[in-house]
């Protein structure tokens, strides 16, 4: 473990709560107020947020109540599973063309 921790958090971190977390873990903390911009600013949502919202595109995992573990993996790699389809037809849409291709780009 490094010497020094930093911890960049957005404003929904800025409490006392996460305050007090953060200094008796011994850490340093840079935290974004309200009005005021954060200390690190990404460009792009990352990778594990955008997937997560693809996933909730579906309903059946957004409203699972299964108790069975299997049956909630099962909905979970299904989702995954048409996640990917979907980004490799877009992409194999923009990439191979031929004359009178249909031209939708509505993919869902």
């Amino acid at each position: 473990m490094p010497a020094t921790v930093n911890v960049n958090l957005d404003r929904g971190y800025d409490s006392s709560k996460s305050h007090a977390l953060i200094t008796e873990l011994g850490f340093t903390a840079e935290i974004a107020r309200k009005g005021v911009p954060a200390p690190i600013q990404t460009g792009k949502r990352r990778v594990v947020e955008r997937t997560h919202a693809w996933m909730n595109d579906y309903g059946k995992l957004r409203h699972c109540t299964e108790k069975s573990g299997s049956i909630v993996d099962f909905y979970l790699y299904l989702a995954a599973a048409l996640v990917t389809l979907r980004m490799l037809i877009r992409r194999a849409t923009s990439r191979y063309r031929w004359d009178g291709r249909p031209t939708t780009r509505r993919l869902k």
